[in-house]
């Protein structure tokens, strides 16, 4: 499927080269506004302006006009990329019944930590809600915020071949461990 546009939020695709701690202060600081130290600007994104103050988004920043137009439309202020739409997508498209939430976290396009926050995100802002059996469900608002990215990105109402998984692109990337060497380090036990 065609994207009809550049202007989306998206996650780098490296992120499974970082540490959990540092991947969970990334995630937790994205939309937080940042000023320039004195004498240096920062690079819109969108507009390749140079700015002194901007948004970051994992490295990135944006001028609050960028922000605002990034923005999809029923997102109510959260920042959606292709990941959110995954995740949203297959739950609202699930034929029978709800989907369990590491089967929607494991088709999502995103690291497995990544997505679990995503997830958890997703439901804290009332766009899905968890039932007692770790399934998921799409709430009306999460419908809106669902039909607003797909229009962001694709130009159109969202179709079930805009999901990763019906596209055969899911690649779950793993997050690298650092190699452990038990030999420089005395057991205690």
């Amino acid at each position: 499927m065609e994207k009809s546009s550049n202007t989306f939020f998206s996650y780098p695709p490296n992120l499974h080269e970082l540490d959990l701690a540092t991947l969970v202060s990334m995630y937790r600081d994205r939309g937080i506004p940042k000023k320039a130290k004195p004498g240096e600007y920062f690079a819109c994104k969108v507009t390749e302006k140079l700015i002194k103050e901007g948004k970051w988004w994992f490295g990135a920043y944006y001028s609050q006009k960028a922000w605002d137009e990034t923005l999809t439309a029923g997102c109510e202020g959260y920042p959606l990329t292709e990941v959110e739409l995954n995740v949203l997508g297959l739950v609202y498209s699930a034929a029978d019944e709800a989907p369990r939430r590491d089967y929607v976290e494991q088709n999502s396009g995103a690291v497995g930590k990544l997505a679990y926050m995503i997830v958890n995100d997703l439901k804290e802002f009332g766009f899905l809600s968890i039932d007692d059996q770790d399934r998921l469900l799409i709430t009306p608002r999460g419908e809106k915020a669902l039909q607003g990215v797909s229009k962001q990105i694709y130009g159109k109402k969202f179709k079930p071949d805009m999901l990763r998984v019906n596209q055969g692109k899911i690649a779950n990337p793993k997050m690298e461990r650092a190699p452990k060497d038990d030999s420089e380090q005395a057991n205690l036990f």
